[in-house]
């Protein structure tokens, strides 16, 4: 796994999605992270220092998987330049077929429509 900088990160995701149009898939993990071990963080939170948390964005086709960690500050532009990518490769996706409502509430209607006794 190779930690790249978010830039090189984005073109290689790019190139992931493309190679993976006809056949295959890409998966993208995000994790909250430190990037430090358990004793480094118990060591800081006994001395009262504050944890800064990164995002840990992980990119695998299968064969071959990047990585990047973006902070706080680049969070905005990672996250639109990580958007438009999405919308620009998301057209292989099927659309769903959605059932038309009205069609199925008066469906309801007319299957259930035997009606109760009454009680006294």
């Amino acid at each position: 796994m190779v930690l790249l900088q978010l830039d090189p990160f984005l073109n290689e995701l790019t190139s992931m999605f493309e190679h993976s149009t006809e056949k295959g898939s890409v998966w993208v993990t995000l994790k909250r992270s430190s990037l430090k071990s358990k004793v480094q963080k118990n060591k800081m939170t006994t001395a009262g220092d504050a944890i800064e948390y990164r995002c840990l964005i992980r990119a695998t086709d299968g064969k071959k998987t990047i990585s990047t960690s973006v902070g706080a500050k680049d969070h905005q532009r990672f996250q639109a330049s990580y958007a438009t990518i999405l919308k620009a490769h998301m057209t292989a996706l099927k659309k769903r077929e959605r059932k038309d409502k009205k069609k199925g509430a008066e469906g309801v209607k007319k299957e259930g429509g035997v009606k109760k006794p009454n009680r006294v």
